[in-house]
């Protein structure tokens, strides 16, 4: 299974009285989006499964994309690795799925699959980071494709 994470852009800062869930990309997140979005899109399989937090930011994130994908309540800012692991059914699942997402969980979720503490990973507004699942010795092990951000694609 192929597993990408894939931290909301630059967002606007959380208005008095505003909820979280409606801050809108800047424009510097929106051509942070769009430049990602280029970059994966030439990589991404056409069959993947794009799943996305019902927040305004990822929204707009996984726009940029110009793909068809799902909005999943699992996602939200208070997610936990646990239930977006389930809702992908890491690492069973045998095609590619792409999470629009929040920091602190996909951090979480990249440190408990390779073995650091949750507060060794934080993941950099519009990055992403590609994991891909394979078994050695008997075991899962999930091994890092790559990680992109706005300044490196």
């Amino acid at each position: 299974m192929d597993l990408i994470l894939w931290r909301h852009a630059e967002a606007e800062e959380p208005q008095d009285g505003g909820a979280d869930l409606d801050r809108p990309l800047t424009a510097r997140g929106q051509k942070q989006a769009a430049k990602v979005a280029a970059w994966l899109d030439r990589q991404l399989p056409e069959s993947s499964r794009i799943l996305v937090s019902p927040s305004r930011r990822t929204e707009q994130t996984a726009l940029a994309l110009g793909r068809k994908f799902k909005l999943r309540a699992e996602l939200g800012p208070d997610a936990t690795p646990a239930q977006v692991l389930e809702l992908v059914q890491w690492p069973h699942n045998k095609s590619t799925v792409v999470i629009v997402g929040h920091q602190p969980v996909l951090g979480q979720i990249i440190a408990q699959m390779l073995g650091l503490q949750a507060s060794e990973c934080s993941v950099k507004k519009g990055m992403l980071w590609w994991l891909r699942t394979r078994v050695r010795d008997g075991q899962n092990q999930a091994v890092v494709v790559t990680v992109q951000s706005a300044d490196t694609v």
